[in-house]
């Protein structure tokens, strides 16, 4: 269908409740009420600038490491960069942070290379601090159904 939109997750995922947060994400993009949206996760060290090239939206996720994004997403983001920089200008994204603590580091690491890139936040950075809670499952998943309903209904 020409009208499919495609969007790119790129999540470092480490632990098994880093994981449980990925998969919560791609079931909420996945949801029966999304039409025209393929989703497509490519773990950090995997995506390629054709991948980002290919996408009409990323969702980016992140585990926080002594106050900065993952070292995972960082070298996508090093080896992507000048390849994706005038192409993907205005590409919408979204971010989720698995932190330990703050998470504030880790989203100006983060938006301070998206705004390199021109890339557009559809919404704040979701953070999901301290202790892990089974909330944040329902919060990554409501991130995911977001992002793709904004590709699918065009808002994006």
């Amino acid at each position: 269908m020409s009208d499919t939109k495609r969007l790119l997750i790129v999540a470092h995922a480490p632990s098994p409740n880093t994981q449980r947060m990925l998969e919560a994400v791609q079931q909420g993009a996945a949801h029966e009420d999304i039409e025209h949206v393929i989703a497509r996760n490519v773990p950090p060290l995997e995506a390629t600038p054709d991948d980002v090239l290919g996408a009409d939206g990323i969702l980016l996720g992140t585990t926080e490491n002594l106050g900065y994004m993952s070292g995972a997403l960082k070298d996508f983001f090093d080896r992507i960069y000048y390849p994706c920089l005038e192409a993907t200008q205005g590409r919408p994204y979204a971010l989720y942070v698995r932190a330990g603590n703050d998470g504030t580091g880790t989203c100006r690491a983060v938006e301070t290379i998206v705004t390199g890139l021109r890339w557009k936040a559809v919404q704040d950075p979701l953070v999901c601090r301290g202790g892990f809670q089974e909330a944040f499952l329902d919060q990554c998943r409501e991130l995911g159904l977001y992002m793709a309903a904004g590709l699918d209904g065009d808002i994006f």
